[in-house]
């Protein structure tokens, strides 16, 4: 028999969310924002894990924090789990002083949303990089959907993240994805354009009126049978779910979606991964470009 413990349900309750606007450390931030609240409190809500960050609870007083920042304070202490464990670190692709770039498993979230604040990768590698020192942190530039595996990078400096968080989509000068698609597609190369909107229902959808966002999808056939294509993607322009919506335009929806869908699951998964990503240093103008090995179960699907 269990014990009440282990199937307990913790219950995160948000009582408060505050926008960071500069450079702060979380001590001082929250003695701004929580004017009424003394000093000794504000540390019990640090040391009893009720300070959140990304999802994640934060208990040091001298943490800093950069513009962009998202802090909570929860109504019931939040126990973080064992994310640093190696079996749930992700691959490191590369990592060096001012960034890291890892293989994200499908499934797992590149940060918390208003949804769900849960494991995500962001908090695992802010977990990998405070091993090596407590002052340590990472911040966000890009990501990817939680559904899709495949190459997410992180910055170590907020210099260059500021940089390249205003100015992202300049710098990059790769984004190559494998997608697997139902069906044969009608020609070997091709190429999508089209604008995408936001629906009232929070999903993107794609139009040929100049109105939305500029979205500019190229594909390549690398193989295919009967049922499903593999195909080599290159987004000139990185739009939310921008591949999953062109390849539902052009009649052959991206398996396992089930958001764009309905589609087939034969990999049990979405059948997206972003395999390469290369972008230029704002400062030293070295490309960098990190490279995600296709998932072995793509391959699989074609040699049956």
């Amino acid at each position: 028999m269990k014990n009440a413990e282990s199937v307990k349900k913790v219950s995160i309750q948000i009582t408060n969310q505050f926008n960071v606007k500069q450079s702060i450390s979380l001590f001082e931030f929250l003695q701004l924002k929580l004017p009424t609240m003394s000093r000794n409190n504000i540390k019990h809500l640090l040391t009893n894990k009720q300070v959140l960050l990304d999802g994640a609870a934060v208990s040091q007083f001298n943490f800093m924090l950069s513009k962009g920042d998202i802090v909570q304070i929860s109504k019931y202490p939040v126990r973080n789990t064992k994310s640093s464990n190696k079996k749930e670190l992700p691959e490191i692709l590369y990592e060096d002083d001012e960034m890291i770039a890892i293989n994200k498993p499908a499934g797992l979230l590149s940060i918390s949303n208003e949804k769900e604040i849960k494991e995500t990768a962001f908090r695992i590698i802010q977990d990998y990089v405070c091993l090596k020192n407590p002052k340590n942190r990472i911040y966000v530039v890009h990501r990817i959907d939680k559904e899709t595996s495949g190459v997410l990078v992180f910055i170590k400096n907020e210099k260059l993240r500021n940089v390249l968080q205003l100015h992202w989509n300049d710098y990059v000068k790769t984004r190559k994805y494998i997608a697997i698609v139902e069906g044969k597609m009608p020609q070997d190369i091709g190429e999508i354009v089209s604008w995408l909107q936001k629906s009232e229902t929070n999903l993107m959808y794609s139009s040929k009126l100049k109105k939305g966002q500029k979205s500019i999808t190229q594909y390549k056939v690398l193989q295919e049978n009967r049922n499903y294509s593999m195909l080599e993607v290159n987004i000139a322009t990185g739009r939310k779910n921008q591949i999953r919506v062109h390849m539902k335009e052009a009649g052959h929806t991206i398996v396992g979606d089930s958001k764009y869908g309905p589609a087939s699951d034969p990999l049990h998964r979405l059948g997206l991964h972003a395999q390469i990503l290369t972008f230029e240093h704002p400062f030293n103008h070295r490309q960098y470009t990190f490279k995600a090995k296709i998932p072995a179960c793509f391959h699989q699907l074609f040699q049956k």
